[in-house]
């Protein structure tokens, strides 16, 4: 495959011929498998990293370099990716100019590659990757926690690194994310394109890394319009991802479930007089089939289930798994309040038992009837 190393430079002039050396001379003569090529994205550094770059192309032609003006870090990637795909690019890396990627791990990250992984992420923060012991306790916590804050206000735990800039990836990722990503120019490019591959099912692996501290140089990290863009993107990802994604309609369908047990449910108490518990079971057997086709036709269409047989076959999945939770956790805290507190308020635990349903409902959903499909 024909791997290429994208490299962002605005003023790297005194690590750029550093890291190409390094590159050239130590790094690619131990990988035989792969074409190896250097991209330098230079967004016309005043300092001349552009001049440097092409005298090194003299000696080294499988390097090149693609100009443009600046935008921020995620435009200068999403140029530099457009050009290498048209130069017939399969792989390409992302990587700071500055020597804080450890570029002696690329082999790493190409192995897992040709393991089958679509991207593959350098990790700081777990598996034996590790952050500069010098820095300041304030920048550790700094770095730590907003890691950390993006996992948890994305509820994506998989990924230990996702502020870090060191990764690979197939060229049918960039091309999957890539009209998207225009909208990212900034660092927040780095969040948004690994949670937009991690929603559309790539495959994903990590290498953990140490990250050096700069030596030359200065860095051209914005702190605070960082903080700001990447809260604003994963919040807002979040919520736009919970209220229109699976779950969202996981919501919608599960209402009118509920509206249809609540309603069987009431008419046998109140009119036939039928114990509650019974009442809820033959509720929750007509909701159970709503849901299962509103879901399959709506929530998880993209793993829709097609054939009569496989319908059939899942839909006994689906009542098992569904009655199962209908019998130990709705009617099991229907019974319980029933028997604490007198079947007058028997409607309040229909209510308490459903919510508790509700999370246990699409867990279930979504790891057996409706199984996320991998990417190809």
């Amino acid at each position: 495959m024909k791997v290429v190393v994208i490299i962002p430079t605005y003023n790297e002039k005194g690590n750029i011929e550093r890291l190409i050396k390094i590159l050239e001379e130590e790094v690619f003569p131990e990988i035989k498998n792969h074409e190896m090529h250097i991209l330098v994205a230079d967004d016309s550094s005043p300092d001349g990293t552009a001049d440097v770059v092409k005298g090194l192309m003299e000696k080294w032609k499988n390097l090149d370099i693609n100009v443009g003006e600046k935008h921020g870090l995620g435009a200068a990637y999403i140029r530099a990716m457009i050009y290498a795909v048209d130069k017939g690019a399969d792989v390409m890396f992302e990587m700071d100019a500055d020597l804080q990627h450890d570029p002696k791990k690329i082999p790493q990250f190409l192995q897992k590659i040709d393991e089958g992984y679509d991207m593959v992420i350098g990790t700081r923060y777990s598996q034996g990757g590790s952050i500069p012991e010098n820095w300041p306790l304030k920048r550790k916590i700094f770095s730590v926690f907003g890691n950390l804050l993006v996992r948890f206000i994305l509820l994506k735990f998989s990924i230990h690194d996702w502020t870090g800039g060191y990764r690979a990836l197939k060229k049918e990722v960039f091309l999957k994310e890539k009209e998207e990503l225009a909208s990212y120019p900034s660092y927040t490019f780095q969040i948004a394109f690994l949670n937009k591959a991690v929603k559309d099912g790539f495959k994903i692996a990590e290498v953990p890394f140490h990250f050096s501290d700069r030596t030359l140089g200065m860095s051209k990290f914005p702190a605070l319009e960082y903080i700001v863009n990447a809260l604003s993107y994963v919040i807002m990802a979040s919520i736009k991802e919970k209220l229109f994604g699976p779950f969202g309609k996981f919501l919608v369908v599960g209402g009118t479930g509920f509206i249809i047990q609540a309603v069987i449910l009431r008419t046998m108490v109140e009119i036939f007089k039928i114990d509650p518990i019974i009442s809820n079971l033959a509720g929750a057997a007509a909701a159970i089939f709503s849901n299962y086709n509103l879901n399959n036709l709506w929530t998880f269409k993209t793993e829709k289930i097609n054939g009569i047989l496989q319908y059939l076959w899942k839909m006994s999945h689906f009542y098992l798994t569904s009655a199962i939770g209908v019998i130990i956790i709705q009617s099991g805290i229907i019974f319980l309040g029933d028997t604490l507190f007198g079947k007058k308020y028997y409607f309040l635990y229909f209510i308490f038992g459903t919510a508790i349903l509700l999370i246990y409902n699409f867990t279930v959903y979504r790891l057996i009837i409706w199984r996320k499909k991998p990417s190809k």
